[in-house]
């Protein structure tokens, strides 16, 4: 089914979890170019080769959000939705439903910034049923008028009562977003704007898919034990697909550079603050920098882990909020992991910094304490202690990232979308061989920006429009004593670290994302 990432929840002790992912990392192979595809054929078919009784599926379709027309944002989402949930020609979507149930299997399907992918894992015996339902469920949608209201529906609803309503921090990330790329392909949800999605007609749909969704613009992977046989019967199903022309490469305009700290507050009834900042990045994967800056951000912020400063500063030792994390990527959870889906391909990318809820009162204080870790970072750079421990973590956790099928064939795929090998191959390979200077370096050359955007989403905006534009400290107040001196002594730098160049501005909840 299409799915909305968002963050799940997290259960039991981050620390344990991580001890038991370290060791559980320490036991599997670490990826080598051994373990690359055996080969990719002109019809650009990924075979990543294994033993066992499954076998992964993804459908990569080189079309995104930032296809939508202009006055239509979510016609491609839209699209992946009626494909995924919408059944075929011959089926009603319960009656796929049907087909799928006793296979254990099901096509998942995600429409991102510029990839649509859908995706399964099924076991080898039911593999040719599998096959035969997918692809002709690619080929041949149902686009039934009552699914298309049905899921035209449940977009407007993620949008205006997910969104607005009950998920804060995804709100705030999505706020950030839209800030960063005002008037850009980037700037909008990717299920789209509540005025496009209302102008949106079965009939574009239809267009969009036919238009968009060909053979020329599909990449294939198959993960597990395949043959030519299995390439064909994919090969013939997809047929009707329109062959499409291979279409130049297009061209993703920069993000206008920022001047000053731009805070966009949204208002609405909160009890806590979410926060969310960043600034556009001029590398991805596809530049050599980016892997000493995959070094500096899980020491910055690895997600969910305490081997980020940040969740060890401010959540650890201040008790602010449940985690912050930092990011060189946009970044997605895949389900309740801890880890980014894979296949979430953008050319152009941003760093971002995620402060999750913490105390109203407090969430001047927990802005300037991650401008200020990130400063710390920038001016001071890691030590060698730190260096070596974090590069020695990464080499053993980037294994757990590629631990199924489908995530390995995700990282396949993704590696020749940035002209790379995978991201746990280039790790793997790049680590060893980075140095301290190379890491700091980066960091200065990358992470030293003269301007940055912060979405908060917060309950009372207009005071907390006026703590920010004050210039008073904002001094951080413990509900208990024995915090540690050092930890009391860098409060005292926090509560008065400059926001220079400030200008707020507020927004109504009811208007975001309109």
């Amino acid at each position: 089914m299409i799915s909305s990432p968002s963050h799940g929840l997290w259960r039991g002790s981050v620390a344990s979890t991580v001890a038991f992912a370290l060791a559980l990392a320490l036991l599997l192979p670490l990826p080598s170019t051994a373990a690359a595809p055996l080969a990719e054929d002109q019809g650009g078919v990924v075979l990543v080769p294994t033993s066992g009784p499954l076998v992964s599926v993804r459908y990569l379709f080189e079309v995104g959000s930032k296809d939508d027309p202009k006055g239509k944002e979510g016609l491609a989402a839209l699209t992946a939705s009626m494909v995924a949930r919408g059944g075929t020609t011959s089926l009603r979507y319960e009656e796929v439903l049907d087909r799928f149930f006793p296979m254990a299997a099901s096509l998942d399907g995600a429409c991102l910034k510029e990839v649509t992918i859908f995706s399964g894992t099924v076991h080898r015996d039911n593999l040719a049923a599998y096959i035969g339902l997918s692809t002709e469920m690619i080929a041949s949608p149902r686009f039934a008028p009552e699914d298309f209201e049905r899921l035209r529906d449940e977009a407007l609803d993620y949008l205006t009562k997910t969104l607005r309503g009950n998920n804060d921090e995804a709100l705030g990330k999505w706020t950030l977003q839209s800030a960063l790329y005002e008037g850009h392909p980037y700037g909008r949800p990717d299920e789209g704007l509540v005025a496009g999605l209302k102008a949106i007609t079965l009939d574009d749909v239809k267009s969009f898919h036919r238009d968009h969704f060909t053979q020329a613009a599909l990449r294939l992977g198959l993960c597990g034990a395949v043959d030519q046989a299995t390439i064909q019967q994919v090969r013939e199903g997809l047929a009707q697909l329109p062959p499409g022309e291979v279409r130049a490469e297009a061209l993703i305009p920069n993000a206008e550079p920022i001047k000053g700290l731009e805070v966009t507050i949204v208002s609405k009834p909160a009890e806590a603050t979410a926060i969310s900042l960043g600034f556009p990045l001029s590398i991805t994967r596809a530049d050599d920098d980016f892997y000493a800056l995959v070094v500096a951000n899980s020491f910055l912020g690895e997600h969910r882990t305490f081997n980020g400063r940040l969740m060890r500063d401010l959540r650890g030792k201040r008790g602010l909020n449940y985690g912050d994390y930092s990011y060189i990527e946009d970044f997605i959870q895949d389900g309740q992991s801890t880890f980014p889906i894979p296949n979430n391909h953008r050319s152009r990318q941003y760093f971002s910094i995620w402060i999750r809820p913490v105390p109203t009162e407090k969430s001047v204080f927990a802005l300037r304490a991650a401008l200020w870790e990130l400063d710390r970072l920038v001016e001071k750079g890691m030590t060698l202690e730190e260096f070596e421990g974090t590069r020695s973590f990464l080499l053993n956790y980037s294994k757990l990232w590629v631990q199924t099928l489908s995530r390995r064939l995700g990282y396949e795929l993704e590696g020749r979308l940035y002209g790379r090998k995978d991201l746990v191959t280039e790790l793997a390979e790049r680590l060893p061989k980075l140095t301290l200077e190379q890491v700091n370096e980066a960091v200065r050359k990358h992470l030293k920006v003269g301007g940055m955007k912060v979405a908060m989403v917060a309950g009372d905006a207009e005071a907390l429009r006026e703590r920010l534009t004050s210039g008073k400290p904002s001094p951080m107040v413990y509900d208990t004593e024995g915090t540690a001196d050092e930890v009391l002594a860098q409060d005292k730098e926090i509560e008065v670290f400059p926001l220079r160049d400030l200008k707020v501005r507020v927004i109504p909840v009811e208007k975001i994302f309109e």
